[in-house]
Order: C-alpha cells, then structure tokens, then sequence
C-alpha cells in the first residue's frame, strides 16, 4: 500500500490534477452515519501568535464531513490558511496541463520498449479488467503507452482510490480551500506545482519501474488497504498512519522516501517559522499531507526541536492519551 500512500498522504497536486482526468468517478460507497473524523491536528505556539497544522486526506467522500469540533475551531480562530499549494495554482486548468507535458515520452518508444515482459503482462491485465473506468477518462492502454511509467503507476493508484468512492473535489484541502474563499481569508501555498511534479518526472528509471510494479501489487489488494487508511485517518491514528504511509518507504526506498518527504519538509520548516517569528498576532491553519506531520523527519517534531511549545489537539481524545 505505499503508492496509494504517498499520494494521499504527500502530493495533493498529484490527487487533484491527475484524478481531476476521471470527470465521471464511481458514486461513493454507501456508508453508515459516523461520528466526525478527528484528522490529525497540533497547535504550535510562540509567544506571538499560533500555527496549527492539520493532516489532510487528499481525496475523501461526502460522509467524511462535517469534520471534528476542533478544526472547526482551529479554522474560525485562524486569520489565515496554507496549503502545500496556493488555491490559485491548484485550481489552475495550467497545473493538470504541466503535469501530462511532464509524463509524455519524448524519446518516440512506447512505455512497453522499457518494461519487462512481466511488468507487460500485469499491466495488460489490469487494464483488461479497468477498460470501463479507463473508457470514461479517455484513457486505454494504448493511450498509456505515450506516458513515461511513474505518471501510469499514479493513474493506476488514483483510479483504485475512485473506485472506491475517494474524489479529489472534496478532499480536506478543498473543502477548507472553500470555506476560506466564503469567510474571505488570505491562502497561500509552502510550494509550487512544478516542485511537486519534478519529484515524480525525476525518478530514476529502476525508481519509476518500482512505482509501477508497486502500483499493481497496491491494485490486487486495494479496497481493503484503502479503508485501512482512510479509517486511521478519521480517527486521527498517527501510528497507524505512519506505518501505512512510510515506514516501508523509508526503510525499502530510502532516497525517493527522502525526496518525496524529508527534503520537502525541511523546505518548509523556515517557512512556517517566519510565520510564528512574525511579530503579529495573526495565527494561521496550515493544511499539508498527513505524512508530513509524522514521525522523527515529520514538521510536527522539527517544529519542537527548534523550541516551540507544541501540543495535539484532540477534544475527543478525553480521558486518553494520544501521542504528543
């Protein structure tokens, strides 16, 4: 499950841009009335001002919302919110265009010319079985031999994750991006699109081979791997997260692990740092993949090591003790 992971844990450009292709998704699943998600949420402190980070899903269904007391709180108390991208790049038709211009092969081989004939033949499978949700996205299997393998591995990923009722449309980053256009507060973005693509179109070849092959292991057990995640996610289970999201990634594929998490954090640590340095009293949500808040490489733990007060957020954890 570490393809389905990292991108709904890490690239919401990755879930808006390249689902956003899938215009008629699959209905979402009936499910049954729950109790609010409590999706991870922290608040860091200096003595001006509060930060607090909220653990997006990127892609989710209607019955996710409404969402916990406390981000309702963290939001009304918020004169700010940031994204990993602004609201003006992620809903620009340029962003999905980027992204198609990246992931065509220019070199005039077919995608096949670079796989191995098992890779051939379980990706022949796949879209035999998925022609009806290729079909509504104008996709085949001859369309996918123009694209380079890592852009293939994340259309495989995305179309498991519609499948089972999951759409970009009202993942937490667009719903909140929603709410603040309605209450007229400023957004901003910690990154640019194009920093987030080229993650993804400079993957060595072995790396982009790895993606897909991963990408079709993901496909076999998906539906079960997929609510294992979403569920973690609703009740803000970070352990559980982390283990799903990067535990074997960090430990199997250290260096695109590296890329796709810990260098992207550290872009942003001096970025959120300057807005707890700044001598106004503003505070500010800011809205990033949960696998950027876990763990030692995680935001939440390089925030506190610079000497931040930061404490977990979590009204329904009463009585409990969740992990700082």
């Amino acid at each position: 499950m570490r393809i389905h992971s990292l991108l709904i844990g890490s690239f919401v450009a990755v879930a808006v841009s390249v689902a956003a292709i899938a215009a008629d998704r699959a209905s979402p699943a009936a499910t049954k009335a729950t109790a609010p998600p409590v999706p991870l949420l922290w608040k860091v402190s200096d003595a001006d001002n509060d930060l607090y980070l909220l653990g997006s899903f990127h892609m989710l269904r209607h019955s996710d919302y409404p969402l916990s007391k406390d981000v309702d709180a963290a939001f009304d108390d918020a004169e700010a919110l940031v994204f990993e991208l602004s609201p003006e790049e992620l809903l620009s038709p340029q962003l999905g265009t980027a992204m198609g211009q990246a992931a065509l092969r220019t070199d005039g081989t077919p995608l096949n010319s670079e796989l191995p004939d098992t890779t051939i033949a379980r990706l022949d499978a796949w879209t035999a079985a998925n022609g009806k949700e290729l079909k509504k996205m104008g996709a085949s299997a001859e369309v996918f031999q123009m694209f380079e393998p890592w852009f293939v591995g994340m259309m495989i990923s995305l179309t498991e994750m519609g499948k089972q009722g999951l759409d970009p449309e009202i993942g937490l980053d667009m719903h909140l991006i929603g709410r603040a256009k309605k209450a007229s507060k400023p957004t901003s973005g910690l990154e640019k699109g194009s920093e987030q693509i080229a993650v993804f179109d400079g993957m060595s070849k072995a790396e982009q081979l790895q993606f897909l092959n991963e990408s079709l292991n993901d496909a076999v057990e998906a539906k079960a791997e997929i609510e294992k995640l979403h569920a973690a996610w609703r009740r803000g289970d970070q352990d559980a997260l982390w283990n799903g999201m990067a535990a074997d990634m960090r430990r199997e594929y250290p260096q695109l692990y590296r890329r796709i998490n810990v260098a992207r954090n550290d872009n942003w640590v001096p970025k959120l740092q300057r807005m707890l340095d700044d001598e106004t009293e503003d505070d500010t949500l800011v809205v990033v993949g949960a696998l950027h808040l876990l763990g030692e490489d995680g935001v939440v733990e390089k925030l506190r090591a610079k000497g931040y007060k930061v404490e977990r957020v979590c009204s329904a954890c009463a009585g409990k003790t969740p992990a700082r």
